[in-house]
């Protein structure tokens, strides 16, 4: 399962980070910003300085990397990226009461960050645990724990890591999406209807509790008001996401068939999900699809698959997403009457 949430912008505003000077008041660099920076004709050590100053918006998957490597990044320009990514500058954040952490820890802590194998990941944040158990950045580091565990499709280890985060910090946003995104996920509707519910009724009060948290995040120190409301809206649409997911399982759960009125939700939600911020989830337009779609909205349906599928070229998203309009476009032409002679 890919780690939906691995890639969050991970702006969490009003904190300190140790060992590394104040993040910037510009906004970080997108994944098309680098790759522009490394097609234009400054040399690319100026351009990875950009990124350094800056900082970039996602986290460095195999498949980010090969794309910059196609835009000609070399291996420090890509450990340069690596480091720039929102784990790697948050996971270093420690509470608004300014408490800093002492260099070991964060020697500690950027190891975490800077390793790519979950199963590394795991055992360097378990390392950690044993070694600063009162730190204030442990609860980033049960954050990147989750990280990795949803990496290896471990859910319950998500939920686990995840859980042992927020009772450290009630309020870490990224940990509170991370329950909100992963309670409704298919492998964990498992139980009686009860148990069910239970779940989503968690994973809606993380989401709408993640919400609030985002609306109030502060201005860095320059920045401008419109982009804090770019940042909020990057960060915003994953509860949106996670929320649509919720009231879909639940049009689901129905007896009589599904539910319209939360099929109504799931469309408003995932339709927040795309509309918010600059780089929409192909999976959020599948979803929105899908809704549409149990609701006969038959060419609304077509649209949002269509978007999936463009977003998501030569993925199994877009398969799914050409056979869902294949079936809507059947079921469009039986519908139609047949023409009189």
């Amino acid at each position: 399962m890919k780690a939906k949430f691995a890639v969050l912008v991970l702006m969490i505003l009003g904190l300190t980070f140790p060992l590394l000077a104040q993040g910037p008041p510009a906004a970080p660099l997108t994944e098309k910003e680098v790759i522009d920076l490394l097609k234009s004709k400054q040399p690319h050590q100026q351009s990875a300085g950009v990124v350094q100053q800056r900082g970039v918006d996602f986290e460095l998957t195999p498949e980010i990397e090969k794309h910059l490597r196609k835009a000609k990044a070399e291996d420090q320009y890509i450990e340069v990226v690596k480091k720039a990514g929102p784990a790697a500058r948050a996971a270093q954040a420690i509470s608004a009461g300014g408490v800093v952490a002492s260099p070991e820890e964060g020697r500690d802590m950027q190891a975490i960050q800077n390793e790519l194998d979950p199963d590394r990941a795991i055992q360097l944040v378990k390392d950690f645990e044993t070694k600063h158990p009162n730190s204030s950045l442990l609860t980033w580091a049960y954050f990147l724990a989750a990280n990795a565990y949803q990496q290896k499709g471990d859910v319950n280890q998500v939920v686990q890591y995840a859980d042992k985060s927020l009772k450290l910090k009630s309020d870490n946003v990224m940990s509170l999406i991370v329950m909100a995104t992963i309670l409704p996920q298919p492998q964990l509707m498992k139980g009686s209807d009860i148990d069910k519910e239970q779940k989503l009724t968690q994973a809606q009060n993380y989401a709408n509790q993640a919400l609030q948290l985002i609306d109030q995040l502060p201005k860095q120190p320059n920045e401008t008001d419109e982009t804090l409301q770019k940042r909020k809206a990057e960060l915003a649409k994953e509860p949106h996401s996670a929320l649509g997911m919720i009231h879909l399982q639940r049009a689901s759960m129905a007896l009589a068939g599904p539910d319209k009125d939360e099929l109504a939700k799931a469309e408003q939600e995932y339709q927040q999900a795309v509309t918010l911020g600059e780089h929409p989830n192909p999976t959020d337009y599948y979803r929105l699809g899908e809704a549409r779609a149990l609701l006969s909205k038959i060419d609304e349906a077509i649209q949002a698959f269509t978007k999936a599928g463009e977003l998501d070229q030569g993925s199994v998203v877009k398969t799914y997403a050409d056979q869902r309009i294949e079936e809507l476009n059947k079921r469009k032409s039986q519908a139609q009457p047949t023409p009189k002679h």
